[in-house]
């Protein structure tokens, strides 16, 4: 499917797409059913050359066809002065399969009028998944394109989390590789970042202050970068988190020191500028829920009285709210609680992953190639009296980065019908948060700023310009 050099992708989009110095899409409906499709999968799988020259026709003919990446402070700015309530924004993880996964969440998306839905990937995840922030940035922006989305679409870094061993080794070394982190994703077009230095709370500490000290520190030292290479105009969705997810649940008097410490540090470094839009909590999830000896998931019990009052303070300091991690494997019955209770956003991954492997349209023998790599690949994480059913089920996320390629080449009969159980899941999650007709509301506060790139040299060199 892909394109076999830059001269071939120019010659073969052409009827489609003009370039010459920027991108005009001539021919909408020929560049979504024709183009996008071989454009994507170039940019995940060709050679460096002519990946970056897909990688930037995608950027920018999305931009021509209404598709924005774009902040959601502003949107969050609104909810914390109370001008909408009753809705949770979902913010999905897109980890494998993760073309046909994003078709079907902007789908759904645009079939029952959600603006409000986010992309995001988390330091972890982006590792063992092989999806650089460009790549990824890239493929939620073609699935956009091709399912006829156009507005903001919010592309959000997640969880980029400071490793607590590696940071007591060398705490510069750990923080300087997110500062990295992020240069390379705002590169990408990421337009909303997740720092996560919750890790290196400290509960030895006597005072609140003194366990938040070393995350309220790093986490301003961060947002000030943030805020010092943002582009032009814009004004990147910035969130904090004050508990480890899966950890003893947060409380207020944690995150009044957590919000405090923060705002005195960040306005050294940065003045008046904005602070933080969000704060992730902990109240009683776990990333991926706990497995049985069977495989199955643990019903877990949310505290939902302590994320209400988390979100009330978090408006209290200007935030739009709390966020809740962990939540795509709790029962279906939960999730109107979430609006109901104001959170303002839910992190979901592991659900997602769970309806592509056990659809019943996955291949067995592609299944159990991947189960064999991981029994041979991760047994060091194999825990002493752990039954087989839970050790692939904590470690099968690990299997999408080295089996991306054959995922992709999956017949399109069998990605269509996981895609289709997918959209179904989605839909219910949209209804369900609240976030149903919500695009008029995204519209009224969310004016993407356009950010062009440069062309490429190959491109410039193959198009004479």
């Amino acid at each position: 499917m892909q394109y076999a050099s830059v001269g071939d992708l120019l010659k073969s989009t052409a009827q489609a797409v003009q370039v010459n110095g920027g991108v005009r899409v001539t021919d909408p409906a020929a560049f979504r059913k024709d183009v996008i499709d071989r454009l994507v999968y170039t940019a995940v799988f060709g050679d460096e050359e002519t990946r970056e020259a897909a990688r930037w026709l995608i950027w920018e003919a999305a931009w021509d066809l209404g598709v924005q990446s774009a902040s959601i402070d502003a949107l969050y700015q609104a909810r914390a002065r109370g001008e909408y309530t009753d809705r949770t924004v979902p913010a999905i993880n897109v980890r494998g399969m993760a073309y046909d996964t994003a078709r079907a969440a902007v789908r759904a998306a645009v079939r029952h009028n959600v603006g409000m839905v986010i992309f995001e990937l988390a330091r972890s995840e982006l590792g063992y998944t092989f999806q650089r922030p460009a790549e990824y940035a890239t493929v939620i922006t073609a699935a956009a394109i091709k399912e006829g989305h156009q507005g903001p679409l919010f592309i959000q870094g997640d969880h980029y989390q400071a490793n607590a061993k590696r940071y007591a080794k060398d705490p510069e070394a750990e923080i300087q590789a997110l500062r990295e982190l992020i240069s390379e994703s705002l590169a990408a077009g990421y337009q909303n970042i997740d720092i996560d230095t919750s890790t290196l709370v400290d509960l030895s500490y006597p005072t609140l202050d003194e366990q938040q000290r070393h995350n309220y520190q790093r986490c301003a030292e961060l947002a000030a970068l943030i805020r010092e290479l943002e582009p032009k105009g814009v004004t990147v969705s910035i969130g904090g988190e004050i508990g480890e997810v899966g950890k003893k649940n947060s409380t207020v008097e944690e995150l009044r020191a957590f919000l405090d410490g923060f705002n005195r540090e960040f306005k050294d470094r940065a003045g008046d500028a904005r602070g933080l839009s969000k704060v992730s909590v902990n109240t009683g999830s776990s990333h991926g829920g706990v497995v049985l000896p069977d495989g199955s998931i643990a019903r877990v019990k949310i505290d939902f009285e302590t994320l209400q009052r988390l979100g009330e303070v978090a408006r209290e300091y200007g935030l739009g709210g709390a966020v809740q991690h962990g939540a795509s494997t709790l029962p279906a019955e939960l999730f109107d609680k979430f609006p109901e209770v104001q959170c303002l956003e839910i992190h979901l991954a592991t659900e997602f992953q769970n309806i592509a492997f056990d659809s019943g349209s996955f291949p067995e023998s592609l299944k159990q190639e991947m189960y064999a790599f991981l029994r041979k690949e991760m047994a060091d994480e194999r825990v002493e009296g752990e039954t087989d059913e839970q050790f692939i089920y904590k470690t099968r996320k690990k299997a999408w980065g080295p089996f991306k390629r054959q995922v992709w080449d999956l017949p399109e009969q069998i990605r269509a019908e996981i895609g289709g159980r997918l959209q179904d899941k989605f839909e219910f999650l949209y209804e369900k948060l609240g976030v149903v007709d919500s695009r008029n509301l995204v519209a009224k506060y969310i004016q993407p700023v356009r950010v062009s790139r440069p062309a490429p040299k190959s491109i410039q060199a193959a198009a004479g310009v």
